[in-house]
């Protein structure tokens, strides 16, 4: 009778073992790393273009001229629709694309989406190829990624890192914060906007759309689950459906005494800075002033918080805002409305 023992036919009760594992070498690590990168961006790679876009310019209302910029972007679905930045071609009057191929076609916008910093684009033809939308939620840090975009006109351009941080938030050009953002070191500039982030899979786990001036290898992408979900609904509804009551506010800060006082289990509030004529609020009887600290029966201790409650489910919905007024305790019913 035979025993395998580690690839070898060995006699059965021999006192063979099996030989110890052999470290890899450091040139086989690195022509793994490579492997994994080369294989990466043989699967993205094609899906990238870059964009061109030209822009009216106005002075006082009137046309004077037109300027122009430009990015990156990249197809994720066969029929030619295109991922990219809001900020790269919002009132945008043509748009240009360009392929791995050189071919140039032309690009219109389905719907842009300012508070996310995303946009899709539409390309009347197949994809040459198309990326697929992986789950930027697996994420770990210290994982290996590759940004794939067309910097300062160098098209085509791979630059590697690694996942720095997860769950950074940045503002939008909205004034909107934007979550769940996925920081990286890979290196980024300006055209590298709108092109993915890709894991060594080749999956796009975000969209890289930011970098702060000065700093080395600090950058951001929106993660890819995001970018799905902002997609989905421009390509439906050409626009990101979200609630509108009509206040304006701050965040404020309280002291414990006073979150004692108002029974509070966070110190924060969002003080009403102003309320539009007309608006759900103003039926509602909301006033500058008030102090609001529930929407819904959800604690809301900053602006954030607010603008998280007031996302498309909540449109037509009666909701219960509890505020404060002069130190008295009110709970108002208010019905948002679609924002414009």
């Amino acid at each position: 009778m035979l025993t395998m023992i580690s690839g070898e036919v060995a006699p059965n009760g021999a006192n063979a073992q099996a030989a110890e594992p052999r470290e890899p070498s450091e040139a086989e690590l690195l022509d793994a790393y490579s492997r994994a990168l080369i294989g990466a961006v043989e699967r993205v790679g094609p899906a990238v273009v870059h964009l061109e876009v030209e822009i009216a310019r106005s002075v006082r209302g009137r046309q004077r001229g037109s300027g122009g910029g430009s990015g990156s972007g990249f197809f994720f679905t066969p029929d030619g629709f295109l991922l990219t930045n809001s900020h790269v071609v919002h009132g945008a009057q043509a748009i240009r694309a360009t392929f791995g191929d050189g071919g140039t076609h032309s690009a219109h916008l389905v719907g842009d989406d300012p508070d996310t910093d995303l946009a899709v684009l539409k390309v009347d033809q197949s994809a040459p190829a198309f990326a697929t939308l992986g789950d930027s939620s697996a994420l770990r840090a210290g994982q290996l990624v590759v940004a794939i975009g067309n910097p300062l006109g160098f098209q085509a351009t791979v630059t590697a890192g690694v996942v720095s941080a997860l769950g950074r938030t940045m503002r939008s050009e909205s004034g909107r914060l934007i979550e769940g953002v996925v920081q990286t070191d890979a290196a980024l500039n300006p055209g590298n906007s709108g092109g993915p982030l890709a894991s060594s899979r080749g999956d796009v786990v975000g969209v890289n759309t930011a970098i702060i001036a000065g700093a080395q290898g600090i950058c951001f992408a929106i993660p890819s689950r995001t970018a799905e979900f902002v997609a989905s609904r421009l390509m439906r509804d050409g626009r990101v459906r979200r609630a509108y009551i009509g206040v304006s506010g701050q965040t404020i800060r309280l002291t414990r005494r006073q979150a004692d006082r108002y029974h509070l289990a966070a110190p924060g509030a969002v003080l009403v800075t102003s309320v539009e004529a007309g608006s759900p609020a103003s039926r509602a009887g909301i006033i500058a002033r008030d102090l609001i600290v529930s929407v819904g029966g959800v604690p809301v201790t900053t602006v954030d918080d607010l603008h998280r409650r007031l996302n498309e489910d909540a449109i037509g919905v009666s909701l219960t805002i509890a505020l404060f007024h002069g130190g008295t305790r009110r709970e108002l019913k208010v019905t948002p409305t679609e924002r414009s």
